[in-house]
């Protein structure tokens, strides 16, 4: 089974490509899903994090506070080192398991979508790398649109991701999602024959 790795910066559009790959019948494992599962209440996970950074970042309904620990790591290196090395072990596992099951059902390929892939050096990993590429400035204006950040905070997040360059010198297959959803369709279309001749030969 062929495996391709789909990644992207924040906003360049990943949930709508993974979703049009998937209204095509292929398989998405999508990392972000997988974090969610691996800090759930009474997982190992959460346990880890609360034996690691204590009760502030569980809320009072017994689950993880993301803008608590958040704000706890996004200035501090280490902390979020620890925080990487508690939850990727999980996560890698996790999606062992889904790769695994969509091998065993015979499926010629699958998407496992990544949005630090670059960062977490997860390149081979993959068959493929599929980067979904937008300039810099369409995904500072979708962050400040959607999220109601200011300029400055968009940008900070950007800068704290790999940079365009550096994604596309990865890049097996690019889809250029600066112009609309009705733009994405035809190129998944295209990229889905083609995974599918590859996956065959």
């Amino acid at each position: 089974m062929l495996l391709i790795g789909l990644t992207g910066g924040i906003a360049s559009g990943k949930t709508l490509i993974s979703d049009t790959f998937a209204s095509l019948g292929v398989t998405i494992v999508d990392a972000d899903v997988l974090a969610r599962i691996a800090v759930e209440p009474g997982s190992v996970g959460l346990t880890q994090l609360q034996r690691e950074f204590g009760d502030e970042i569980i809320t009072s309904d017994g689950e993880l506070d993301r803008p608590a620990l958040r704000a706890l790591i996004f200035q501090d290196a280490k902390k979020r080192k620890t925080v990487d090395g508690i939850l990727h072990p999980i996560i890698r596992s996790l999606s062992e398991e889904q790769i695994n099951a969509a091998a065993e059902n015979g499926e010629p390929y699958l998407i496992y979508a990544v949005p630090l892939l670059v960062e977490t050096s997860q390149q081979a990993r993959f068959d493929r790398i599929l980067v979904i590429d937008v300039p810099v400035s369409t995904q500072l204006e979708r962050i400040i649109s959607r999220d109601g950040s200011t300029k400055e905070q968009a940008q900070a997040i950007i800068d704290a991701q790999a940079s365009r360059e550096e994604r596309l010198t990865i890049a097996d297959d690019v889809i250029d999602n600066n112009a609309g959803p009705e733009a994405v369709r035809p190129q998944v279309e295209q990229l889905h024959a083609r995974y599918l001749e590859l996956a065959q030969a």
